[in-house]
């Protein structure tokens, strides 16, 4: 098939596209057009979460039916307006240069890429041992569901609240949620991980019953696991507003507030949890960026965590 190609200005800056008509979501036929309208619409909210996040795209350039790949490393046809930081491989000679998605443009170049899931560290360069926030991924085993997860999520936050901790919730476009705990100061990995290890565990203890930290599949039958390793220096998490590849139809990784998660509980409407695009930057403009404090808030691990271990 011959390649359609043509230009946006975009915030100045000219930025090649191809292929908009191409089928990425099979389910409603949403193009590669659709798929950067919706990034570009987003953005004034997506873009503060990836702002100096090194950046891991998970891309499909035949759509969420073909093959994957997960893109870390900035291609050599990478345009050199699109900013970049680089970091050593680990156990490796040579470094990843890793994309930042700091503009419009930039996320236009990369929407085009096919890049349909936009994973972002922890932390934003140059401070790449400080993560700004601990993050709780909540996964759902067999038989269990997001209710299931958000059930867990109610039981971490009354953990958390007895931190001082304030926690805050989004979807993840798939089958579970996230919970996200602002830090914004001077903890490092070494110090969040093994924290956020002892929290998964002692919920364990609290609620043997519904929640496993262990990462053996076999445990999870009717549980949630919560998998405390995103908070790894190696790992990355889904960014809010990110749309998912996960089913024929698009949904987004969508920040919620704790009174939808109860009320979606109590009716047992799984439903109401999963956002499509035209759903997102509806919400979205309604309600503003529920997950702004994320970037912001300044938290510290208390004294009292200690306790937990």
């Amino acid at each position: 098939m011959t390649e359609k190609r043509q230009t946006l200005r975009v915030e100045g800056r000219d930025v090649q596209v191809s292929n908009l008509e191409k089928i990425l979501y099979p389910a409603g036929k949403f193009t590669k057009g659709h798929v950067i309208d919706y990034y570009i619409r987003i953005s004034e909210y997506l873009l503060p979460h990836l702002k100096d996040r090194p950046c891991s795209l998970k891309r499909y350039p035949d759509g969420i039916r073909g093959k994957f790949f997960w893109a870390k490393d900035a291609p050599r046809y990478t345009p050199e307006w699109v900013q970049r930081f680089s970091v050593p491989r680990k156990g490796k000679t040579g470094e990843i240069h890793y994309i930042l998605i700091n503009d419009l443009p930039t996320l236009v170049w990369v929407a085009n890429a096919a890049s349909l899931e936009l994973h972002p560290f922890l932390h934003r360069a140059p401070r790449i041992e400080y993560p700004t926030s601990l993050v709780f991924d909540l996964d759902p085993g067999k038989s269990a569901d997001i209710l299931t997860c958000i059930q867990a999520a109610f039981f971490l936050r009354a953990l958390l609240d007895e931190l001082n901790l304030t926690a805050f919730a989004k979807v993840s476009g798939s089958k579970g949620l996230q919970v996200y705990v602002p830090l914004n100061g001077k903890l490092t990995y070494a110090v969040g991980e093994p924290f956020a290890k002892t929290v998964a565990e002692f919920m364990t203890q609290r609620h043997p019953g519904l929640i496993v930290a262990n990462m053996a599949k076999n445990l999870r039958s009717g549980k949630v696991f919560i998998d405390w390793s995103q908070n790894s220096e190696a790992k990355t998490t889904v960014a809010a507003y990110s749309l998912r590849a996960k089913q024929d139809r698009p949904y987004v990784s969508m920040p919620v507030d704790w009174d939808e998660l109860r009320a979606a509980l109590r009716a047992k409407d799984a439903r109401r949890l999963y956002f499509g695009p035209q759903e997102a930057l509806k919400r979205a403009t309604k309600t503003g960026d529920l997950f702004a404090p994320v970037e912001s808030l300044k938290q510290v691990l208390p004294p009292e965590s200690r306790k937990l271990a």
